[in-house]
């Protein structure tokens, strides 16, 4: 309350206070600029663009409901048909590629099989091979066998009858 008394009382001081608070109104304080700004902005909008805006969205309405009422059914239905063949098309090729593998593996057991008894007979021929190539192998040794024996006894004679010469 001294501070106001004291201000009032000093007359001197009282017409600057008062031109400072003018110069701060009109230079520092924009809000009267701003309000007078926003009423010209919304009265100009309000004249010029009219019922426009409402027309748009009464458009866009119509429109909305038109989608939903007629285009969306009939767009669900051709995608359900659309689906319902497509998922018969994929079963069907499914089948198909099944049937192909159970093949596939039909025809690998077979050719496995095959490939079992080839090698099962390459195996006995193989063996069978190596029996006959140890028996050949037993009689050349016998043969060779013999012969050593032969070629001993007919060098042995051989030098029997060198040994008669010798003494000569």
């Amino acid at each position: 309350d001294r501070r106001r008394e004291a201000l009032a009382t000093a007359s001197p001081i009282q017409p600057i206070i008062k031109d400072v608070g003018e110069i701060y109104s009109r230079l520092l304080d924009h809000r009267p600029v701003i309000q007078g700004e926003i009423r010209y902005f919304v009265k100009e909008f309000e004249e010029k663009r009219g019922l426009r805006e409402l027309r748009v969205l009464e458009n866009l309405k119509n429109t909305i409901f038109e989608t939903k009422e007629h285009v969306l059914p009939k767009c669900e239905q051709a995608m359900h048909d659309n689906l319902n063949e497509a998922i018969k098309r994929l079963q069907a090729a499914n089948d198909k590629i099944h049937r192909l593998q159970e093949r596939e593996h039909e025809e690998r057991k077979l050719q496995a099989d095959k490939l079992m008894a080839r090698e099962e007979k390459r195996v006995a021929h193989w063996e069978e091979l190596m029996k006959e190539q140890q028996n050949k192998q037993a009689e050349v040794d016998e043969e060779h066998r013999k012969a050593v024996e032969r070629l001993k006894e007919q060098y042995s004679e051989m030098e029997k009858e060198l040994a008669k010469y010798v003494s000569f």
